[in-house]
């Protein structure tokens, strides 16, 4: 029973998708200052801000988000 408890676990193994996009070079400024005041970085501060979006739709999207045709119209005739 000994030799059990000496097996590790094995480790899952994660695929990670790198996401790329640019800034101006105030725009990175800003960003750098920012997460400087609180004390975290510009990955956890953006992973943050878009979590609901990386974590809700992970497998379908509802039917109410999808846009319509007639989505940008902005006057009804009715």
């Amino acid at each position: 029973m000994a030799h059990q408890q000496n097996k590790k676990r094995k480790r899952r193994n994660y695929k990670y998708h790198a996401v790329t996009f640019k800034l101006s070079a105030g725009q990175y400024r800003s960003l750098r200052n920012y997460c400087k005041a609180r004390r975290t970085t510009p990955i956890k501060l953006i992973k943050k801000n878009i979590e609901r979006f990386i974590t809700a739709y992970e497998y379908e999207v509802p039917h109410d988000l999808y846009l319509t045709e007639n989505q940008l119209e902005l006057f009804s005739e009715n």
